[in-house]
């Protein structure tokens, strides 16, 4: 089921790139086993274009890149390299919206969720250096929650957001299977949870009620690939100005092993187990306070997800016309 979108989508920002010249690396230290390697090769690779070295900036527990951002912007950066997983990544484009300044990938987490959504290197930090530097701005969407944080930040997401067992399989994933073995971390952590009690929602899609129900969990979607190449919302592309969402209400095992039959082989229709809605602004109210994720980044539990699209808000440098 998808919603009908206002004929008329707000227009894509027009913001022009600031005249600056400086590149700053965001970088989550723990992520990289040498560290001083990648900033030798970035600064090597902006000599060789007369440019400077970078502006170096490691996040920490305490920021995972918001401040890091922050700096860049204020330092003059006309780009910033997000190296990291993906929480560094989201931190510093929740950043960069809006501003015109380009967000570079270099993807080095588990996984890499934005990389992969746009066809960027995946384990080639070489490739994904070199991309940064020479490649073309992709103007993307990405979705914004509401309210705003207490300091007045706008958190937002670039794939998905989500509530409920969503964000439980992304909570519980063991960290050392994670370190190990990357994405079937997230496979353990749902065979726990598969059982788990529903919760009832109240769904408003463009600020119409369309359901009130009992719900294991609502993703909402910008991009549909999930770890292990699983293309959850088939249809949700990151420039066409619209949220997609999946409702999965699976009761039992059996309803489980046909929600992902469903999911693997994209058969399309109606099933009350697994329901898609396409909307410019998501809000779910929960009865009861439950986990929530964007990203992969755990929130704080909450009774509302409330997520609006900004169109084109992103500049993501991704390879140039005719390049590999």
């Amino acid at each position: 089921m998808t919603s009908a979108l206002p004929e008329r989508l707000p227009e894509r920002l027009t913001t022009s790139v600031p005249d600056r010249a400086g590149v700053a690396v965001v970088v989550n230290p723990t992520k990289l086993d040498d560290g001083a390697a990648l900033r030798d090769r970035i600064t090597a690779a902006l000599a060789a274009r007369h440019l400077p070295a970078p502006l170096w900036l490691e996040t920490s527990e305490q920021d995972p890149g918001f401040g890091m951002a922050e700096q860049a912007l204020a330092r003059g950066a006309g780009v910033v390299m997000a190296c990291g997983g993906d929480g560094t990544v989201r931190a510093v484009l929740t950043v960069l919206a809006g501003t015109g300044v380009p967000l570079a990938v270099l993807p080095a987490g588990t996984g890499n969720l934005l990389a992969r959504n746009l066809g960027l290197p995946v384990g080639d930090l070489a490739a994904a250096v070199e991309i940064a530097l020479t490649g073309r701005d992709r103007a993307i969407d990405v979705g914004r929650l509401e309210p705003a944080d207490d300091d007045g930040r706008h958190q937002r997401f670039a794939i998905m957001a989500g509530v409920g067992l969503d964000a439980a399989i992304m909570r519980d994933a063991p960290e050392g299977v994670k370190a190990r073995l990357g994405w079937p971390a997230y496979v353990l952590s749902a065979l726990r949870h598969l059982r788990r009690p529903g919760v009832r929602i109240r769904l408003e899609l463009d600020g119409r009620p369309v359901m009130t129900t009992r719900v294991q969990t609502v993703v909402i979607g910008n991009m549909g690939r999930l770890q292990g190449g699983v293309q959850l919302l088939p249809d949700a592309t990151p420039d066409d100005g619209a949220l997609d969402v999946a409702v999965l209400a699976g009761r039992g095992l059996l309803d489980w092993a046909r929600i992902v039959g469903r999911v693997l082989t994209r058969r399309p229709g109606l099933d009350q187990r697994f329901l898609t809605f396409r909307a410019q602004r998501v809000s779910v109210t929960l009865r009861h306070l439950q986990p929530r994720q964007a990203d992969g980044d755990l929130l704080d539990p909450g009774r509302l997800l409330d997520a609006r699209i900004e169109p084109g808000a992103v500049l993501v440098r991704v390879p140039s016309e005719g390049s590999a």
